[in-house]
């Protein structure tokens, strides 16, 4: 197998710009919507969104990795670097790792991607790890670099990336581009970003988290701000497809396919971060309404199933868990959630046993 870094043009990717034009015309104008709407939070709803946002995408960026953090911990350690309430928590290595890098990445997306910003990063994201030869420095190691799966006896090679001693001129060229390419129209510079640092693969562990980085850092400055795009979110929600795309673009520099793929990931992460925003307008207008009309019962779940962000409770809230969360009995929690669906807080669904409430928002529907 010639894998893409091993033919003549790499890394002179072409593709069919025209074919990618409708995405970026959707890409702008997402973007404005996206802008506008942030704009119309006050600074809590700004703060709270900016940490749910980021703390989605560090866990879900390392659960595309097989890597489950807890979540309580990695909004923590965020807010702390905000410089907003905590609650005191010990927050474990990785947790702390990831969050550490996801908010350098906000703070700071306009400035020149650089060996050293990305030296900073893996050194973030493998904390607490000892596991590695190389940690906060390309890869040494004289073994390939591949992307296997199936049993030990019978592996499947998906690629191979270039040795490690290419690494320094490989990577003096990609930051070269990198920084050099902001001319581009924003989702081809992206999907460029990701897939030719991931295709180089630097560093000995990281790189899809890296990788998945750069292609936020790349939005942010194409729209001037910090962009706070679900992307990990998306991908996450189809780690196949975003596997099986990759592969299919190691094998060639024509990449007008890894593009629409790439493109279209974002579109929909612009959707997702658009009804995160739309939710937090939705909940300041359902308080607003229910203002001093909440028992004190009423009040905690409510906010109970606020926390659990525009998708609420994986299939719905049940009498038990009502029970459970207020520490009431069952009489009192059928009364309080037949007063709840009356006010137009929560929607009901199903009968009997079956019965389940949803929060009555725009954004739940979205």
């Amino acid at each position: 197998m010639t894998w893409n870094w091993q033919q003549a043009d790499w890394p002179q990717f072409t593709y069919d710009e025209a074919a990618i034009a409708p995405l970026e015309a959707d890409f702008l104008r997402e973007s404005g919507i996206l802008i506008g709407a942030f704009r119309h939070l006050d600074a809590d709803e700004k703060d709270y969104l900016t940490v749910d946002l980021i703390s989605t995408e560090a866990i879900k960026t390392c659960e595309i990795e097989g890597e489950i953090l807890n979540r309580d911990s990695v909004q923590s350690s965020i807010r702390r670097q905000f410089g907003l309430q905590t609650d005191g928590r010990k927050i474990p290595p990785s947790e702390q790792g990831i969050a550490e890098m996801m908010v350098n990445l906000y703070r700071t997306f306009d400035q020149p991607l650089s060996h050293g910003i990305l030296y900073e990063w893996h050194r973030m994201l493998t904390n607490g790890r000892n596991d590695l030869n190389d940690i906060g420095r390309y890869r040494t190691h004289e073994d390939p670099m591949q992307i296997v799966s199936g049993a030990v006896y019978r592996p499947k090679v998906h690629f191979e990336a270039p040795p490690s001693n290419q690494m320094q001129l490989q990577m003096d060229g990609f930051l070269e581009w990198f920084n050099g390419s902001q001319s581009l129209p924003a989702l081809i510079r992206c999907g460029i970003a990701h897939l030719y640092f991931v295709c180089i693969h630097p560093f000995e562990d990281g790189n899809g988290r890296i990788g998945r980085a750069i292609a936020e850092k790349a939005i942010a400055q194409n729209i001037g701000q910090p962009s706070l795009t679900a992307l990990a979110t998306r991908i996450g929600k189809g780690r196949n497809a975003y596997y099986d795309a990759l592969e299919a673009a190691n094998k060639k520099n024509e990449i007008t396919e890894w593009l629409l793929y790439f493109g279209q990931v974002i579109l929909n992460a612009q959707k997702t971060t658009e009804t995160h925003i739309q939710f937090l307008i939705d909940k300041a207008k359902l308080y607003d309404r229910l203002r001093g009309k909440l028992n004190e019962r009423q009040e905690k779940a409510i906010a109970r199933m606020f926390s659990e962000g525009p998708n609420g409770f994986t299939g719905g809230l049940s009498s038990e868990n009502y029970v459970s969360i207020t520490r009431t009995s069952t009489a009192t929690a059928t009364r309080d959630l037949r007063q709840l669906v009356k006010l137009g807080a929560l929607k009901r669904t199903g009968k009997r046993k079956g019965t389940r409430y949803w929060l009555h928002t725009a954004a739940k529907n979205m």
